[in-house]
């Protein structure tokens, strides 16, 4: 864990910019002692974003799921790719 007062960032941006892209982990900045700010690149800030999206999708699945939603089977959601890619495919044929 990377901790670093406040005045760091003023004092110190790229160094703190370089460690954040090094490491791909956030640093925490702290004021009086305390936690106050969290410093990251963007890179990491994004991934970080795309996985808690998908953590939030297979959740509500998954609660659909127990609440007694249908399942589709490998073979079930594979002949509805099938059928979609060959609609779309009849589709585009159509369109020129």
């Amino acid at each position: 864990m990377n901790i670093r007062p406040s005045a760091a960032i003023r004092q110190n941006y790229n160094e703190i910019a370089d460690l954040c892209r090094k490491t791909a982990e956030p640093v925490y900045l702290t004021k009086n002692g305390e936690g106050d700010l969290v410093v990251m690149d963007i890179e990491t800030f994004a991934r970080r974003e795309k996985m808690l999206k998908l953590r939030e999708e297979l959740l509500a699945v998954e609660e659909d799921r127990l609440h007694g939603a249908r399942g589709y089977s490998i073979d079930e959601v594979t002949a509805m790719m099938r059928a979609a890619a060959q609609e779309a495919n009849h589709a585009a044929g159509n369109a020129e």
